[in-house]
C-alpha cells in the first residue's frame, strides 16, 4: 500500500525522470509544451474519463506532441482533483453568481438503475459550474504551462547540445576552434 501512494524513488526521482522524459521527445519546443500545456489544461475540467482524449484532441489543434499530452494529463491525479474542481467550482460560482454546495444529490444505486437519465440530470447543478469554471482556469493553465515549458525545453536543449559538443572535441580550447 505504502508504494503505491509514495514512489520507492520519492517524488524528486519520479520527476527528474519524468522531466527528463518529456525533454527528449522528439518535435519542437513549440510541439512538447504545446502538448504538455494542452494535457494540463484538459486536467481542469471535470470530464475525468475523457482527459486523454480531451488531450490529444487539443494538442492536435495547436499542434502539440500528443505523448507529452498524455504526460500532461498526469497533472489531474487523485491527490489532485479536490484541489482542481475546488477551484474550478469556486471560479465557476463566481461566474455564474450562485452556490452549489447545497445541491449534492444522495448517491442512490437503485435511482441510476431506474431512471439514469433523470438521475445523472440531477447532478448538473454542481457539474454545470465546474464546467464554467474549468474553461477560463484551463486557458490559463495552457498559458502558463505552454510559455514554461518552451522556455524550460529551449534553455534545456541549448544546455544539452554545448555538452554534446563538448564530448565530442575534448580537450579542444577556443582558439583551436576558430578559423
Amino acid at each position: 500500500m505504502a508504494s503505491w501512494l509514495w514512489p520507492s524513488s520519492g517524488f524528486r526521482r519520479a520527476g527528474q525522470y519524468l522531466w527528463h522524459r518529456i525533454a527528449r521527445l522528439p518535435g519542437t519546443a513549440h510541439s512538447i509544451a504545446g502538448g504538455v500545456a494542452a494535457g494540463a489544461a484538459v486536467s481542469f475540467t471535470p470530464f475525468i474519463g475523457l482527459h486523454f482524449l480531451m488531450g490529444f484532441a487539443l494538442a492536435w489543434l495547436t499542434r502539440g506532441n500528443l505523448v507529452a499530452a498524455a504526460i500532461g494529463t498526469a497533472i489531474g491525479n487523485p491527490w489532485t482533483f479536490p484541489f482542481i474542481f475546488t477551484l474550478t467550482g469556486q471560479v465557476g460560482t463566481l461566474i455564474l453568481g450562485e452556490h452549489v454546495a447545497g445541491h449534492v444529490p444522495e448517491w442512490s444505486w437503485d435511482a441510476l438503475f431506474d431512471a439514469p437519465i433523470t438521475y445523472l440530470s440531477s447532478f448538473l447543478p454542481i457539474v454545470f459550474p465546474l464546467i464554467v469554471g474549468g474553461i477560463p482556469v484551463a486557458v490559463i493553465v495552457w498559458l502558463l504551462f505552454y510559455f514554461s515549458f518552451k522556455g524550460l525545453l529551449t534553455g534545456y536543449r541549448s544546455a544539452r547540445q554545448i555538452r554534446l559538443q563538448e564530448k565530442k572535441r575534448p580537450g579542444e580550447t577556443d582558439a583551436g576552434q576558430a578559423g
